[in-house]
């Protein structure tokens, strides 16, 4: 088991010893720009290829409380802290430059940060030959926009946030339709120069949606850009930062050459994408067995990357028509009871949500990447998100759990990645 996640688990005792206690008026930017001088591009919600970026990280909801308001994006983020920042290579796309941007999404646009020769590319750092027409994304993390909030667990939510950042890439994309392809062993710590990074923000995933040009090849870009801030102010975290540097590099992973098959209708699905959002209660109603078997047909698909951890999907049945309650796996009946009061207990006492909603699901993996593993947790939750969503029903990430309580209950001893919850 990797030592921080050992390190970073919760328990009964441990909340209730080390509670957070935040000065809200106090909260970081979660909105990153580049001077005015790079070129900024407006996206135009009647341009299909500027409704894709949108699609992945815009705003879509405000919600305002006493004193604070709230801007929710397409992509769900754990305490809406929005660790994550979007990049991208965009070639051959009509309508656009060849070049590297950023999405500014406080301002809805693309921020031109590099204007790339034919022959040069981020693709050898991705490990492609050739040049790819379409988009390469670069997903990176600010760390201390969530480890202001959550300490040192913050690393788990960037990991999962970029996970679903990942899997928003993948649900746009089937507008298009295209494959997306996650990429985890790439040159991260080349990128993070090119990119100015410093300690304060770094690299942990890629995306491809994009086709090879055969024949073209092109060389690794060289650039250099200056740093910019993306959260007000900063506090380091030697734990946060060593966690990322023992876990850049990818070992003895096998890649997932099969795409995922969705049956979604177009139309509902750009309309899911757009109106997804985070329940915060259920209801303890029950859905439907035939609901339960699209939730399963969509757990069941693969995640096409060059590294293809295992993350096992374990599922409490609180209330689906015309099924025992139990706990399930892969759609395999483990164990049988009422286990509805647990899983809200062992979801940090989220009650409203693991034992309201008709299902609870624990995440696990054993696997040895624990970037990759982690984010492929992500992907899989947003999966979930929009596939609920779709339904009808509601769903909530939990990335908070008593970890060593969840192995005992599952009866394994992997690490706990991830907790989610879909009802009415």
């Amino acid at each position: 088991m990797f030592w921080y996640h050992a390190q970073t688990k919760h328990s009964y005792n441990s909340v209730r010893m080390y509670p957070n206690r935040l000065s809200w008026e106090d909260q970081l930017s979660v909105y990153k720009h580049y001077p005015e001088h790079f070129p900024r591009f407006d996206l135009k919600m009647e341009n299909e290829e500027d409704l894709f970026v949108y699609h992945i990280a815009g705003i879509n909801a405000k919600k305002r409380y006493p004193g604070v308001a709230y801007y929710l994006r397409m992509n769900p983020s754990a305490g809406a802290l929005y660790p994550n920042e979007l990049y991208m290579q965009i070639r051959g796309v009509e309508g656009k430059e060849d070049g590297i941007y950023h999405f500014d999404v406080a301002s809805s646009a693309l921020t031109l940060l590099y204007t790339l020769e034919a022959d040069e590319g981020i693709e050898p750092y991705l490990g492609y030959r050739y040049a790819m027409q379409g988009y390469l994304f670069l997903v990176s993390s600010i760390y201390w926009r969530s480890s202001w909030k959550y300490k040192n667990r913050a690393f788990r939510y960037c990991l999962l946030d970029a996970g679903h950042i990942l899997g928003a890439i993948e649900a746009s994309a089937l507008l298009k339709p295209h494959a997306t392809r996650m990429i985890f062993d790439f040159d991260k710590a080349a990128l993070n120069r090119c990119f100015g990074f410093d300690n304060r923000e770094w690299l942990t995933a890629a995306a491809a949606v994009a086709v090879p040009q055969q024949g073209k090849e092109v060389q690794a870009v060289e650039f250099s850009l200056p740093w910019v801030d993306g959260s007000g102010t900063f506090e380091e975290n030697p734990l946060i930062e060593q966690a990322y540097r023992e876990s850049m590099q990818i070992e003895a992973c096998r890649p997932q050459i099969k795409a995922p098959h969705f049956s979604y209708d177009h139309k509902k699905l750009k309309e899911t994408i757009f109106s997804r959002r985070s329940q915060r209660e259920f209801h303890a109603e029950a859905i439907t067995k035939g609901q339960f078997n699209y939730l399963m047909e969509v757990l069941s698909q693969p995640v096409l990357s060059d590294c293809d951890e295992e993350v096992n999907v374990y599922v409490v049945v609180n209330r689906v028509l015309d099924m025992p309650l139990g706990l399930y796996k892969e759609g395999s009946y483990l164990k049988y009871g009422d286990f509805a009061r647990k899983a809200g207990y062992l979801s940090l006492e989220q009650y409203n949500l693991s034992t309201q909603g008709a299902l609870a699901f624990f995440m696990t993996s054993s696997g040895k990447n624990y970037q990759a593993l982690y984010q492929k947790a992500g992907i899989i939750g947003h999966r979930l998100y929009i596939a609920a969503n779709y339904l009808g029903l509601g769903a909530s990430g939990i990335g908070a759990y008593y970890d060593d309580e969840v192995n005992a209950f599952i009866e394994n001893d992997e690490m706990v990645l991830y907790a989610f919850a879909i009802g009415k």
